[in-house]
């Protein structure tokens, strides 16, 4: 009987030769210099993640909701995402840039390091080669490591913000949510993983494990339930609970509440780096900045659109570039410091809900542009 990885290797093998090489020599890309069984593990482990959402932590939403909705039109789009990035652009992306990348640093004696990187972890401390599952263990908490601090810093330059509000804006967070983000803002932060990954000397089917591990952790944490993990194991792990606090909307009597809770697997970071916020009562999710608030209005493509002109009215000029919490000029897109905003006037033109957004969008964008020259 083959062991799992043996039939993980035989349908990889499978998978590139009867369909994925043919395709891609249908679309005159078979000589890139990407290995098909590269796109090919990357269909499965999607199929494989796209299976656990659907069957796992669907169900969980309906049995245990941590917020009750009368319909769920607003995840649409986010499930529709999920599907096209999985089943599409992430396969090819992988192909085509990520993995390609993953060997600038080739030749190195495998029995060190994979990638040739001078700072892997297994060139340093040879003992790890002979321990895999203890190496895992600490390619994952450098990580997560790694993404905390990234994370963090998309929340603090408004630029980066400017991209990763549209991660933010959804009123309904679901499942389904966690590959809701602009495409600029996804290759960004691979490119920075992968370049860690290589320094670690991660190999690239681990690296692809390593991602796989994150994203199904980051699909449960952004479910739409009221599961937690205990008192205990909730200071080590993201759950649900604890995730929903980082997306909930601002408070416009503990304007700071919301900036917490950063950490993808590990809620340990949090904890020891001072943001980490337990104990509060389940909350609305989204952005109150109006201008960020009218992605809920929006079509996939037209979600792209406005958070890439956030991007670039912020990436262009100097206020984009100073760290800080701001909203965005609802002509301009330029960054504006939430200090400067009224958020008890925002708060009130939000209060209508998801079903008032399309009305309310111009008159939430007046909103910002009267606080902002207030």
């Amino acid at each position: 009987m083959s062991s799992l990885p043996q039939l993980w290797s035989q349908l990889v093998d499978w998978l590139s030769s009867h369909a994925v090489a043919p395709a891609l020599d249908l679309l005159h890309l078979g000589k890139l210099s990407g290995d098909p069984r590269d796109i090919a593990a990357s269909l499965l482990i999607a199929a494989l993640q796209i299976g656990i959402i659907g069957f796992l932590f669907r169900p969980l939403e309906t049995f245990f909701p941590a917020e009750k909705w009368a319909d769920r039109q607003l995840t649409l789009v986010d499930r529709n995402y999920t599907m096209m990035m999985l089943l599409g652009i992430f396969p090819l992306f992988t192909y085509l840039i990520l993995m390609p990348f993953s060997h600038l640093f080739g030749g190195a004696d495998p029995a060190t390091s994979s990638t040739g990187s001078p700072l892997a972890i297994t060139h340093w401390a040879p003992w790890f080669n002979g321990h895999p599952y203890v190496l895992f263990g600490v390619y994952y908490l450098l990580y997560d490591f790694t993404y905390y601090w990234m994370h963090r810093t998309q929340h603090a330059i408004p630029w980066w913000w400017a991209l990763h509000s549209m991660h933010h804006s959804t009123r309904q967070m679901s499942c389904w949510t966690n590959d809701r983000g602009n495409l600029i803002d996804g290759f960004i932060q691979s490119m920075i993983l992968a370049v860690v990954g290589l320094a670690m000397g991660v190999d690239p089917d681990e690296f692809a494990w390593l991602m796989l591990l994150g994203e199904l952790v980051q699909n449960l944490s952004h479910t739409n339930t009221r599961l937690g993990f205990g008192r205990v194991l909730q200071r080590v792990f993201v759950d649900p609970k604890f995730h929903r606090l980082h997306h909930m909307l601002v408070d416009p009597e503990r304007p700071k509440l919301h900036n917490c809770n950063y950490g993808q697997v590990l809620s340990i970071w949090d904890v020891i780096f001072g943001t980490a916020l337990y104990g509060e009562p389940p909350r609305p999710t989204g952005v109150g900045d109006p201008v960020v608030d009218h992605d809920n209005t929006l079509s996939l493509v037209g979600l792209h659109v406005y958070s890439t002109k956030r991007f670039w009215g912020a990436v262009r000029t100097l206020d984009g570039w100073k760290p800080g919490e701001v909203a965005f000029d609802p002509v301009s897109y330029r960054p504006i410091p939430v200090d400067k905003l009224d958020l008890h006037a925002l708060a009130q033109h939000l209060s209508g809900g998801a079903a008032a957004h399309s009305a309310n969008a111009p008159t939430n964008a007046a909103v910002v542009e009267e606080s902002a020259t207030a």
